[in-house]
């Protein structure tokens, strides 16, 4: 009696499950490679945002630090356009980088706390794929996105501290920790997580007489000397600068605690947030009540600047990405903790729970970063007319077009605006043929080279202001003549965003270096002038 051959295409389809379940890795990849090309497109499409429009000059500047910001971000853009030159993936680069070293550190810091837990670890890699920001505009840079891998570097050391009891590991935090602070300084809120991590658990005592922290913060300082040495060159310009914001007083606002609750909701994910809050949530009370070093970390680093920022947005608006930094360890605290519900009593339904949510999470996030990419890149609608976020600052080329129309029209030499957003998109789109200067708040310029005031100096200029800017009384005490010319509009899928005013200038020339105090280096001067413009129109 002979044996049936086995049947070949029953077989088949069994094996490729059993392969599935045992290297689960291979769809993971091929979803981040993916969504990883989906984002360099959104990088490649899209055009500058004014912000990294002004990030993007500050690339070409040789200067130790700046106004706004430290000088991380400029290093980004010019490591990216050193590769692909001053285009959109050139400048923006350096977010792609960092999204990718993101996700490496979370899975290794999920990967060792829970002892190469494969599920926990994928869910920590595909929840930043599943966040707005980080799945997609991530690839716009700013701050945070140097900040947010330097950061979660931070975090990653301090976890090998905590897994080879090796005191050198503070050394590597200490690194990543000037590193933050040389991208921005909101890292700062990241010490209180730091400090409960060395001193709740019983361990204080050891690293409170270890040298170890203490070099550890030595390092952190050397690492952010630039700053210091800029400010303390600039009458200490950038720390004052951001205490305008920290210090101000505003009345209790609902609009601004809606506008941030909304925005961690759209930015993180309408399901995603909830699942990494209720997993922070019992990540602290597991590490507090335990005293685990890990758990405090990652806990402490979430909920310390979250309550910052729900305080301040009592009564100011918290910035779109202001937050971003902190959301990272929520993710590796979230995953963590669908390991640790099974071995802590919980009851089945209530793990299964867990387990649901987290994976519902992801994948409505990654549809919902899918949708907005295309509805970025490849839709013919504007759904949000004037506020649409993306349509907001586009268009720019049209305007852009006009001016380098009029300067040979009139033959103007160089660009006056008033504000750094037209500043930078001007610079961005006319590739310096001719100066382009902010002629007031030249306090965001100390120690830029000089632009050309040679091609300045008893030249006609041309006036690029967006209306009714372009009304404020900034040369009422100069000799200065304007004569308007056209009126271009900014548009974006048919919707009128903006209107710049364009002026031909005659009879003057701008002071680059004026003295500090002065109503042309104060950088709080034209938002002054725009509210009483504003009332009075």
């Amino acid at each position: 009696m002979t044996t049936a051959p086995p049947d070949r295409r029953r077989a088949k389809p069994a094996r490729n499950a059993a392969n599935a379940r045992t290297n689960p890795w291979r769809g993971v990849i091929a979803l981040i490679a993916a969504l990883t090309v989906m984002r360099l497109i959104y990088a490649g499409v899209l055009d500058l945002r004014t912000d990294e429009a002004y990030y993007w000059t500050w690339s070409k500047e040789s200067v130790l630090s700046f106004l706004d910001h430290p000088p991380m971000i400029a290093w980004f853009i010019r490591f990216g356009t050193a590769i692909f030159g001053d285009t959109n993936i050139g400048v923006r680069l350096g977010g792609i980088v960092a999204m990718a070293v993101t996700q490496l550190l979370l899975a290794d810091i999920v990967r060792r706390v829970t002892r190469n837990n494969v599920r926990a670890v994928i869910v920590a890699v595909l929840m930043p794929e599943a966040a707005l920001y980080y799945g997609l505009l991530m690839a716009k840079v700013a701050p945070d996105t140097a900040l947010i891998p330097f950061a979660v570097a931070m975090l990653w050391s301090l976890v090998r501290l905590v897994q080879s009891d090796d005191g050198r590991w503070w050394l590597a935090a200490g690194l990543f920790a000037g590193l933050s602070l040389l991208s921005k300084f909101t890292a700062v809120m990241l010490a209180p997580a730091v400090l409960a991590f060395a001193l709740v658990p019983d361990w204080r005592w050891r690293w409170l007489r270890s040298p170890y922290p203490y070099l550890a913060v030595v390092i952190a300082a050397a690492v952010f000397s630039p700053v210091l040495i800029w400010n303390a060159q600039h009458d200490w310009a950038s720390f004052r600068f951001q205490a305008v914001r920290a210090v101000a007083v505003h009345e209790f606002s609902f609009r601004t605690v809606g506008e941030y609750i909304g925005m961690q909701f759209g930015l993180v994910g309408f399901v995603l947030l909830p699942v990494v809050l209720s997993g922070v949530s019992l990540t602290a009370w597991r590490g507090y009540r335990k005293r685990e070093p890990v758990a405090i970390l990652l806990s402490t680093a979430v909920i310390v600047p979250f309550l910052y920022f729900f305080w301040k947005s009592l009564t100011l608006r918290v910035g779109d990405t202001w937050p971003m930094f902190l959301w990272p360890a929520g993710f590796a605290a979230a995953a963590i903790n669908i390991t640790r519900l099974p071995f802590e009593g919980w009851a089945p339904w209530m793990v299964k729970s867990t387990i649901f949510w987290a994976r519902t999470s992801v994948i409505a996030g990654i549809i919902f970063v899918a949708c907005v990419f295309l509805y970025s890149v490849a839709s013919p609608w504007n759904f949000l007319g004037r506020s649409d976020p993306i349509g907001g600052e586009a268009g720019f080329d049209a305007v852009a077009a006009r001016a380098e129309a009029q300067l040979k029209a009139t033959g103007a030499t160089w660009v006056a605006t008033s504000d750094y957003r037209t500043y930078a998109m001007m610079r961005w789109f006319l590739r310096d043929k001719v100066p382009v200067v902010q002629v007031n708040e030249r306090g965001r310029y100390q120690g830029f080279a000089d632009p050309g005031i040679a091609q300045m100096r008893d030249h006609v200029g041309l006036y690029v202001a967006r209306e009714p800017d372009n009304r404020l009384p900034l040369w009422n005490e100069t000799t200065a003549v304007r004569q308007p010319l056209e009126r271009v509009e900014r548009s974006w899928r048919g919707t009128v965003m903006d209107i710049y005013a364009l002026e031909k200038l005659t009879g003057w020339t701008p002071e680059l270096s004026p003295p500090p105090g002065t109503t042309f280096f104060r950088w709080r001067v034209l938002a002054m002038l725009l509210r009483s413009s504003v009332a009075e129109s």
